[in-house]
């Protein structure tokens, strides 16, 4: 007898081992697997589904509509509730090792999003948690298989961890930057504008080098107001740094490891660096 494949799953580590029997066999491949016209349309009813409920959960906090049909959100929620309450049953016992699944990132996520209606029962107001079932959400990568996409948000991390030394490096020279303006404008400035205290100085230092300009505090004396534009000035400047330093990091990782197919003009060679000017072999200048 031919034994049935495992269905493709994106958490293979707990959902290889041992063979299922021919019902769960099928159920996992619905609800693991994304291959099958059923496994497709079960995680679109799913996200749906999730969608629908942290909208309701969202209506809910509202208080004009709480009050008009708190009722009616009751049940809906308690619907949703019980839904997810179900197809979470399902999962462990269609999974092959329900005890990984059970500690996964997204096993954890299913279980948490269900939990808080519970809790309501005994502890009234956590009904706010029900909307980390948005979290779910992050198996549409794994329904619409977006694997481009996927390797697109792969060359960005890598090139955020490349990068990461140097934008560090600039935060500490931003963090003592402010440090030293916030110092400064306490001297500066009374404390009936504002500055009682070299905190809340490097707090408006922080909030005027990042030109987001709240306006709850803001010099008041000349010298104070020259270096408020002074660190206006500065911030245009600094908030271009990081986005230049992850940007030219971005472009290399991008870059890396791919070649030119287009032969030289001169040798007819091919496999040159995906930035070259010149044919490595002979020379010559390639054609744009």
């Amino acid at each position: 007898m031919r034994t049935q494949e495992a269905p493709t799953t994106t958490d293979p580590y707990y959902n290889d081992g041992e063979t299922l029997s021919p019902w769960r066999e099928s159920l996992n491949t619905v609800i693991f697997g994304s291959e099958t016209p059923m496994g497709k349309a079960f995680d679109v009813v799913l996200s749906i589904s999730i969608v629908l409920s942290v909208i309701v959960i969202m209506l809910d906090s509202v208080e004009a509509i709480q009050n008009r049909y708190a009722q009616a959100l009751y049940i809906i929620e308690w619907l949703f509730t019980l839904l997810f309450t179900l197809e979470y049953g399902l999962r462990l016992i269609s999974v092959r090792r329900p005890g990984l699944y059970f500690k996964s990132f997204f096993g954890l996520v299913d279980l948490i999003s269900i939990l808080p209606s519970y809790l309501i029962l005994l502890f009234p107001g956590t009904q706010a948690m029900l909307a980390i079932r948005i979290l779910r959400l992050l198996r549409v990568f794994r329904i619409l298989k977006l694997s481009a996409y996927m390797d697109e948000a792969e060359v960005m991390m890598a090139a955020l961890h490349k990068s990461s030394r140097k934008i560090m490096v600039f935060l500490y020279a931003v963090f003592m930057l402010v440090i030293v303006f916030g110092s400064l404008v306490y001297v500066v400035e009374s404390r009936e504008a504002g500055f009682t205290s070299i905190p809340r100085s490097v707090y408006w230092a922080i909030v005027t080098l990042t030109t987001v300009g709240y306006g709850d505090i803001s010099p008041q004396t000349p010298l104070g107001q020259l270096l408020a534009s002074a660190i206006m000035i500065m911030g245009y400047g600094i908030i271009a740094v990081p986005t230049g330093i992850y940007s030219a990091e971005l472009i290399r990782t991008y870059t890396a490891g791919k070649v030119r197919n287009d032969a030289c003009p001169a040798c007819g060679q091919t496999g040159h660096d995906f930035d070259a000017d010149y044919c490595k072999h002979c020379g010559h200048a390639l054609e744009d």
